[in-house]
């Protein structure tokens, strides 16, 4: 082989030896050094609480974020939830690397990482987690799922799990946190936390979630086009209506968010 041929090959060998980490690379580190196998646990107060004294449920946390078009702060929290899988719940990382795994450009310059900060200060500001100093690097620990500020601590009851494809499944050459536009990552949020077959009516987003009818019905559309939901009609009877029966929609989560445990309905029926 010719000499400047070797040169050549080496010089590449040395440029691809000091390429950075990808994002993908990154986010699978921070997976993986969680240990989790499968899921991350996520409490339904998130979604939705009992208010003080009423029957009726109010909006959790999940609702602030949607409300604000903050895509970022979602991902950064439950990228943070699927890192802290032991006490002390710490989810410190330097800011380059949260902003290299939110797939930022440029993520070791000051705008990328001023991006995190604002991100992490809303979370701070929702009682998500809290802010101190460790040297020079902001310290980040959870709190409860609830926003109230209580400490965080490892759910034993009423939660659901968000599945590890989140980060490490996707299609073509994007994973599926890549591909979900905020309405789409809402609805399959709230679709994890129900039985499969559930059924959800639009109009009733802001009664249940304090979530917009068009961010669910965008949701829904979202997620069928990608493949990721299927959406069946079941029949009811309904002695009022005109034809004596109605429909309503029904939705199924498809793979990779199907978890084993999860409670499946019955088939949908037909007049």
């Amino acid at each position: 082989m010719p000499e400047d041929n070797v040169f050549a090959i080496v010089g590449l060998m040395d440029e691809n030896q000091k390429a950075p980490a990808t994002t993908h690379e990154t986010v699978e580190a921070i997976v993986q050094s969680s240990k989790r196998s499968k899921a991350t646990p996520l409490r339904r107060v998130f979604l939705q609480q009992k208010g003080k004294g009423e029957r009726r449920s109010v909006p959790g946390p999940l609702a602030r974020f949607v409300t604000a078009g903050d895509r970022t702060g979602i991902l950064l929290y439950l990228l943070a939830l699927t890192k802290a899988s032991r006490e002390p719940w710490d989810v410190s990382l330097p800011a380059p690397v949260w902003a290299r795994a939110l797939g930022f450009e440029k993520p070791t310059g000051t705008t990328a990482c001023g991006r995190v900060s604002k991100a992490w200060t809303r979370l701070v500001e929702k009682n998500l987690v809290t802010r101190s100093k460790d040297g020079r690097l902001a310290k980040f620990t959870l709190l409860d799922e609830a926003g109230t500020g209580k400490p965080y601590d490892r759910p034993q009851k009423d939660y659901f799990r968000v599945p590890l494809a989140l980060w490490n499944e996707g299609k073509k050459q994007e994973r599926w946190f890549e591909i979900l536009n905020l309405p789409e990552l809402t609805f399959l949020i709230i679709a994890l936390s129900n039985q499969e077959g559930f059924s959800l009516p639009a109009e009733r987003g802001p009664d249940y979630y304090g979530i917009s009818a068009d961010t669910i019905e965008r949701g829904v559309r979202g997620l069928k086009k990608v493949g990721l939901l299927d959406v069946r009609k079941n029949y009811k009877k309904a002695p009022l209506a005109p034809e004596g029966f109605t429909y309503e929609n029904c939705y199924w989560l498809q793979p990779p968010f199907v978890l084993e445990d999860k409670i499946k309905l019955g088939k949908t029926e037909g007049p």
